[in-house]
């Protein structure tokens, strides 16, 4: 074939899928071959038999053969002519320990670079497999990092001999732990059997995936073993529930029994769709019924969606948005545009949409007021979010819609993935920390799903009030995955529902919104204190999924083999990055101890050595994290890496410092809630304040009485962390920004079926407390110390220290006072009187 055919001949990687010619490619295929050798010593049927064959696979609604050889020239113009696409494995020695011996190692490049030279810019091939199930022992034998590194090897070689080229391996489950990081696509060959263990596998393969397709190299069963009955049954499920569970193509073995391996014929095997001298058989007719209506096998039913796109100056990316919008694979949907006061282009562009329901608001009034004006005017039953900096891929609701009501779920999200046209500095901004990422409780259960794509049955929504206004910016979506889940609801996961999200292309749009999501956090650990540690950083119970690794990795994954290497499902275990090494980019490590460490080192010569190591190890650390960032090759610059460097350090500082000052500009309603004079004579009384009684003439169950307390104090508006299963306490309230109260209940039993309940109100330093406390004593001893000399230090540090300490128990004393008269009062709406221990008395006698 003579001259390169024009690129839209050729497939291409479209996010989560395939795509030719500006269409969506999926991939139906059947394996074919190899055959015993020809004159040639090829291993291909003739041109005639080949011609043959190649009719009945469209026959079977088949677009793709996968072959084990390199084809010849004849081979490929044939496959071109009958419209197919041919998946190449390159044959070579994977089967010994080829990375011991450096011929056997040149071999397998010669081997890649020749097969893709001979085909190369072919329209008729699809992609290159440059290796196929590399055995598990060889594997341990030599290391998988060092195998997945000679595989990321050979597809160089791919893509050196044919830029364009789509390059993948053949990966089975006894190496899955495998992850090459230059394949295009992850192709998996998988032989299980029964329906629910294939769904669940299909679910974890799509993890593994992540943002790039999936594809079934490989499916199948004996029918000599099995039974053609069975096997009908099978390919009708497998088909369907492949396809259903988002994968970009699925690839049966094989098309014929008339099969030829390791120099001999396969006997024993009936494998294929036909027989050795073609005959259909009964599994083909299935196989054509269900890749004739694959991909999109119906839904259950099609409920009405309402899309809501809340936007504020996004007139960039909001046409590209919109336009998306309107060419979405789904029968019943509308979209719902709010303008959130833009002072852009947004009215205007949003008239060239009418097809588009458009509301404005006429000043700014946040991201979660815009999105509750979107539920109020949708008319859907479920109710998807995307951001104007979002295009959707066009079966982004199919996906959403069809997992959502085959889970039981109420909500869902998907991926998010950086479109292929984003700048080399967007690369870099994705490659860093803080980005939009799911959080992933299993392979199909999220426990978070980011605000750009996400979607919630109406109802769910209404229940739970909506999005809470206080977030204007970001945090409305965690702050409504975490009501949910409170609320008793799960929320799922669809992997092949993605949108398209433009990553912000400076350091400063970055950085700008790193200081929104800080902003955000201190109204998140306000309202959800439960959800966060000490410092503000946030405590997810799942995976994170995102292409920032969030830190420094210390150690190596490791590999579940199986006893003595022979586990059939060999699995990765990637450990976490060091919390301890990134705890030293934290804002607190740069005012806690570099600069006390500096201002004593004005004063103390020796110490300016460990003021210099303390600065310079969080500089090393987010090196070394810009080291093992992944960033997409056709994106990487000679700066890219020093740039990922530099956000790892400036991420946490501006996120940081954007969370305490919105931590400290946040006055809760307890603090600000006015004292009556029940309060105040406790507060300035001699009574304990640390506990109080109530008799109850009947059983009162504690947990009622719990809940009615959390009720209140939701009511009042006091954020507060109820215990979930770990806790010494049942309660915590956050009461102001110096004292937490720890609410801990028990039930006494009494004679005659009384009761008393004992509420303990531990008073507890918060945070800013502890961190004022402590670091002013710090600074004034060693300051003072070296000033004024270690005995007046101490002095004044007491004096300082006891003042401080005085102020925090009045503090306690306050917040104690003010719970107790709120439980008073729940447990006089009950019929409870409060009590005391007499001493006198020895017995309980009426406060």
């Amino acid at each position: 074939m003579s001259g390169r055919p024009p690129e839209n001949a050729r497939v291409r990687v479209d996010g989560k899928f395939f795509r030719l010619a500006g269409a969506k490619f999926f991939v139906k295929g059947a394996a074919y071959g190899p055959f015993a050798p020809d004159a040639a010593g090829l291993p291909f049927a003739s041109p005639e038999q080949t011609a043959r064959d190649f009719a009945l696979l469209r026959e079977l609604g088949a677009n793709t053969a996968r072959i084990y050889a390199v084809p010849p020239p004849w081979f490929l113009d044939l496959a071109a002519t009958h419209g197919l696409k041919l998946l190449v494995d390159i044959p070579w020695n994977q089967h010994i320990c080829f990375l011991d011996t450096p011929h056997e190692k040149a071999a397998a490049r010669r081997a890649i670079r020749d097969a893709v030279t001979a085909c190369a810019g072919h329209p008729a091939v699809l992609a290159f497999s440059v290796a196929n199930e590399i055995p598990p022992d060889v594997v341990r034998w030599t290391g998988a990092a060092k195998v997945a590194a000679f595989v990321d090897e050979l597809i160089a070689e791919a893509r050196a001999a044919d830029p364009n080229c789509l390059c993948t391996f053949g990966n089975f489950p006894p190496t899955e732990f495998l992850q090459p990081l230059a394949v295009d696509f992850l192709s998996v060959n998988v032989y299980l059997h029964r329906r629910l263990p294939f769904e669940n596998y299909l679910a974890r393969l799509q993890m593994l995936a992540d943002g790039k397709p999936l594809l079934l190299g490989e499916f199948g069963m004996d029918g000599l073993s099995e039974g053609e009955p069975a096997r009908c049954e099978f390919f009708r499920w497998q088909i369907e529930s492949a396809f259903r569970g988002g994968v970009a193509g699925a690839v049966v073995f094989s098309f014929t029994d008339d099969w030829h391996r390791g120099g001999q014929q396969v006997e024993g095997w009936e494998m294929g769709l036909t027989t050795r001298d073609r005959q259909p058989k009964p599994a083909f007719a299935v196989v054509r019924e269900r890749f004739s209506q694959a991909p999109h096998f119906p839904l259950p039913r099609t409920p009405k969606v309402s899309v809501v796109i809340a936007s504020y100056n996004g007139d960039r990316t909001l046409r590209a948005c919109l336009d998306s919008l309107q060419r979405l694979n789904y029968p019943d949907y509308e979209v719902i545009l709010v303008d959130d006061g833009s002072a852009d282009g947004t009215p205007a562009l949003a008239e060239q949409f009418p097809r588009v329901r458009n509301f404005r608001h006429e000043t700014n009034l946040g991201l979660s007021v815009a999105r509750n004006t979107g539920i109020a005017a949708a008319t859907g039953e479920i109710i998807a979010f995307t951001d104007a900096d979002c295009r959707a891929d066009e079966d982004w609701l199919h996906y959403l819609v069809a997992d959502l009501l085959a889970g039981d779920y109420a909500g869902i999200g998907g991926p998010n993935l950086p479109p292929p046209e984003d700048s080399p500095v967007a690369a870099c901004v994705m490659a860093s920390p803080g980005g939009p990422a799911h959080v992933m409780l299993t392979d199909r259960l999220a426990e978070h799903v980011p605000g750009c794509n996400m979607a919630f049955y109406k109802w769910v929504l209404d229940d739970l009030g909506g999005f809470d206004p206080i977030f204007r910016k970001a945090g409305d979506d965690v702050d409504i995955c975490w009501r949910l889940q409170q609320a008793g609801h799960k929320l799922g996961f669809s992997p092949a529902g993605f949108v398209w999200h433009y990553r912000r292309s400076t350091a400063r749009e970055y950085l700008k919104q790193q200081q929104g999501y800080g902003e955000a956090e201190a109204l998140l650990v306000n309202k959800h204190p439960e959800y966060f540690n000490a410092i503000g950083g946030s405590l997810w119970r799942g995976r994170i999924y995102t292409t920032s690794k969030f830190g420094v990795f210390l150690r190596p994954p490791f590999i579940y083999h199986g006893a003595f290497g022979g586990g059939w499902f060999q699995t990765l275990y990637s450990g976490e990055p060091s919390a301890a090494l990134m705890l030293t980019t934290a804002i607190e490590h740069w005012v806690l101890l570099v600069l006390p460490l500096w201002v004593l080192a004005a004063n103390v010569r020796v110490l300016a050595p460990v003021a210099l190591a303390a600065t310079l190890f969080p500089v090393l650390v987010c090196v070394l994290a810009a080291t093992q960032a992944t960033l997409p090759p056709d994106k990487q610059r000679w700066w890219s890496r020093p740039l990922i460097a530099a956000l790892y350090l400036l991420q946490p500082l501006v996120r940081g410092w954007a969370r305490y000052r919105g931590r400290f500009r946040l006055r809760s309603a307890l603090e600000v809630a006015p004292e009556n004079l029940d309060s105040v004579n406790l507060r300035d009384g001699t009574d304990r304040l640390d506990l109080t009684q109530y008799w109850c003439q009947r059983p009162l169950p504690r947990l009622d009485f719990i809940t009615a307390i959390l009720q209140r104090l939701e009511q009042r508006g006091w954020p507060n962390r109820p215990d979930i299963g770990w806790s010494e306490f049942d309660i915590e309230v956050q009461g102001n920004r110096w004292c937490n109260l720890q609410l801990a209940t028990v039930a006494e039993a009494h004679p005659a079926g009384a009761q008393v309940l004992r509420v303990r109100l531990r008073a507890r330093w918060s945070l800013t407390a502890r961190t004022l406390f402590w670091s002013t004593l710090g600074l004034e001893l060693a300051v003072l110390g070296v000033l004024l000399g270690p005995a007046i230090a101490v002095a004044l540090a007491l004096l300082t220290g006891g003042g401080m300490a005085w102020y925090l128990r009045h503090q306690a004393r306050q917040m104690q006072s003010l719970l107790i008269v709120l439980l008073d009062g729940l447990a006089k709406e009950r019929g409870l009187v409060k009590v005391r221990w007499d001493e006198g008395k020895s017995r309980l006698v009426p406060a």
